[in-house]
């Protein structure tokens, strides 16, 4: 099936390209994860599963990721998170659930503590909320942090992608500024939290941990025991398809 070309809207970082579908509420929005676009397979699965309901759906491209306009390396946490809340504001009413995959679950966390009185619930695909203060600096040997500090960015292999993954000095300093698990995380909606035990970019335990520190008392949390980061076989994507089926009204 052909995929329609983008709309674009003005965000806080240059156009913003998103995808939209009216439909019932409430709606679902799908905050992707670094470096990932809003034509992946788990959006894409999505933007079918909303059409077969007839469900309101968006998705859209951070600055510097897709077709929106921006480079990869100048944005940091608190820019995708901008981009995001503006995608949200311009392009849904009413109550709507977020779907953040990776980092795309911090940008949801962030994005509901913004505008908590719209978000009827979220659901979490292997969330890396602070991941690169909790999972990547650490895992930076001595002579990386200290080129990070002299150079401003490293450039290291990707497990997705043949180019480069940049993590620049920025990223890192501006994460620090958008912690959220740094004691209870004011979250009070229902949560799903899909999560593989085979993930190796962020471990199955980082997502308990995150679990704990929710305020909400509807928290569910799937373990899947041979899911990778990806979560993106046929048997996750029904796994995903059952979770919004059963989700609460």
């Amino acid at each position: 099936m052909e995929i329609p070309p983008p709309l674009y809207i003005d965000g806080p970082h240059g156009r913003i390209a998103c995808r939209k579908r009216d439909g019932a509420g409430p709606g679902l929005v799908w905050l992707g994860g670094f470096r990932s676009d809003m034509l992946g397979t788990k959006a894409s699965f999505l933007y079918d599963w909303a059409s077969a309901q007839g469900r309101a759906f968006l998705r859209f491209d951070y600055s510097g990721h897709g077709e929106s306009d921006g480079r990869f390396e100048d944005g940091a946490i608190g820019d995708w998170a901008g981009d995001a809340l503006a995608a949200f504001d311009a392009m849904t009413d009413g109550p709507q659930i977020l779907i953040g995959s990776s980092m795309g679950g911090w940008i949801a966390t962030l994005i509901a503590k913004e505008r908590a009185e719209r978000i009827a619930g979220i659901i979490y695909i292997a969330p890396a909320p602070d991941f690169t203060e909790r999972l990547m600096w650490p895992s930076f040997t001595e002579e990386q942090r200290r080129r990070m500090k002299t150079e401003g960015r490293l450039e290291l292999p990707s497990d997705y992608s043949d180019e480069p993954e940049i993590i620049t000095r920025k990223l890192i300093e501006d994460g620090r500024k958008r912690l959220v698990m740094t004691g209870s995380v004011p979250i009070d909606c229902p949560v799903r939290i899909l999560q593989g035990m085979k993930d190796d970019a962020v471990p199955w335990r980082h997502a308990l941990a995150f679990a704990e520190q929710l305020t909400s008392s509807d928290v569910e949390i799937v373990l899947t025991k041979e899911g990778d980061h990806r979560l993106s076989t046929p048997e996750d994507l029904e796994r995903l398809a059952a979770t919004l089926t059963a989700f609460p009204a």
